[in-house]
């Protein structure tokens, strides 16, 4: 209820909800912006995201073509967590802290990031309540240096350090450096390129064998092509489209169940917003899809 004698605006959270939609206690997913920016080490920009994406989401209808009233579920938008200048390691533990405390409220957790080295937390907190995690990565390049920049919590490295504590499969990949080409030869990980991943025309089953039952999506936006996603701080020719993505999403909703996720790397253009309402309606559609996911059925 408005408690002002005049009409006021939209609150300024995830699509714009109001009351019982937007309260903690009755909502289902909580989404947590982080605006952090230390280690992208090309294009910066991406400590705006999640402002960019909160704002494109209010401008959003909230019918999903496919999965209807998704917000009717709830969704709380928390405070943003404050950087730290200590560099990426010490924010993967504020992360992780955040994360954590969401999980343990029962609730989805969405991280809006932000660079990528932010998923070092989301996952460390996912995996100590679900120890069968694995992790599905969408993203342009591999992430799999052992250290970048003197830190080994770089945004380049944050793959490395997930699969340190669990399983992942990664998929869009078309950059790579020669360390990590060397490495991922001599201790190979399940790992798709657009053109490998079309190669399996719409059959994900691969991909799927690759996660167990109980998944964490970290989506770095640069794994779509920069025809449709140019607002990223590495754009690379090649990427995937909008359909690609959200049919894989679909498949591992249906076979495994999403315990949580993250939408990063979305570096706003000013005056360019195409970029930060399709960050909005992905991040709608996968809490969609994570809310939906079926039972899973024990495997043989």
């Amino acid at each position: 209820m408005n408690a002002y004698p005049w009409p006021t605006g939209l609150p300024h959270n995830f699509g714009g909800l109001e009351g019982e939609f937007a309260e903690l206690a009755k909502a289902r997913a909580a989404l947590l912006p982080v605006p952090y920016d230390f280690s992208t080490s090309y294009q910066g920009g991406t400590r705006w995201g999640p402002q960019a994406i909160l704002v494109a989401s209010q401008n959003m209808e909230l019918w999903d073509d496919e999965l209807g009233a998704t917000y009717r579920a709830g969704i709380h938008t928390l405070p943003e967590i404050e950087p730290t200048a200590l560099g990426p390691e010490a924010m993967a533990r504020r992360v992780e802290t955040a994360m954590g405390w969401i999980l343990d409220q029962k609730k989805l957790p969405v991280l809006l990031g932000g660079e990528h080295s932010l998923t070092a937390g989301c996952v460390k907190a996912a995996h100590a309540r679900v120890p069968k995690l694995s992790v599905l990565q969408f993203d342009a390049h591999a992430d799999m240096r052992d250290e970048y920049l003197d830190s080994r919590y770089s945004h380049a490295c944050v793959m490395r350090r997930v699969r340190e504590l669990c399983p992942a499969a990664s998929v869009g990949i078309r950059s790579l450096s020669e360390e990590e080409a060397e490495h991922l030869e001599d201790h190979p990980v399940p790992m798709w390129s657009v053109r490998q991943l079309r190669a399996l025309k719409g059959e994900f089953r691969p991909v799927l064998e690759a996660l167990t039952d109980e998944v964490f999506v970290t989506f770095d936006v640069d794994a779509l092509d920069p025809s449709i996603m140019p607002a990223t701080g590495t754009p690379e020719p090649g990427g995937l489209d909008w359909y690609e993505a959200v049919d894989l999403l679909k498949a591992v909703a249906g076979r495994a169940r999403i315990v949580g996720f993250d939408v990063v790397e979305l570096a706003p253009i000013a005056g360019q917003v195409a970029s930060d309402f399709l960050a909005a309606r992905l991040t709608y559609r996968l809490i969609g899809l994570a809310l939906a996911s079926i039972p899973v059925v024990a495997r043989p």
